[in-house]
């Protein structure tokens, strides 16, 4: 009886060991890095010809993720410096950046990634997820944003409206 229970337990260590590895092979993997906007396209912030959106979102093998975005033609800078900024100019910067950080989940049946949200320039986005359909094409990654802009989804990837396209940055 003990052998057996030996190896029930090596059993047991074994697949736990080997778990988040065949869980982190559901697509994942191929996320893992740090990508730069390219282009954001279609309808909302960031797709009008003038706004010249930059930015990173990179994802890590543990699970966490964060992204940064801001705009080149909304961001003045300060008039008379950070620390004497006027209120307009507070809030014209606020307009033209966006970050958060969290989590993420790769669906690869549904072909999705969700940013489950833990921390965001923007309070309101805290504790919510970011449906994202996505599509590898060599060292690209292009999102087609699943939230419709009026608290709800699009259902498949043909219905959205608006792309996210970043590319990898390769390794110095």
């Amino acid at each position: 009886m003990k052998p057996v229970r030996c190896v029930v337990v090596w059993l047991a260590f074994s697949l736990a060991a080997i778990a988040p590895t065949a869980a982190a092979d559901n697509g994942a993997s191929a996320l893992i890095g740090t990508w730069r906007l390219i282009a954001i396209e279609g309808i909302g912030r960031g797709s009008n010809p003038g706004d010249q959106p930059f930015g990173i979102v990179t994802y890590d093998s543990t699970g966490h993720m964060a992204v940064q975005m801001a705009y080149r033609s909304r961001r003045p800078p300060f008039a008379a410096g950070a620390d004497h900024a006027t209120e307009h100019e507070k809030a014209a910067a606020y307009d033209s950046y966006g970050a958060y950080f969290g989590t993420y989940m790769v669906d690869a049946l549904r072909g999705t990634i969700t940013h489950h949200i833990e921390g965001s320039l923007n309070p309101a986005e805290v504790g919510t997820e970011l449906v994202r359909f996505f599509e590898l094409r060599g060292d690209k990654v292009i999102y087609y944003v699943a939230e419709d802009g009026q608290g709800g989804r699009y259902q498949t990837k043909g219905a959205t409206v608006r792309r996210i396209v970043w590319q990898r940055v390769a390794s110095r």
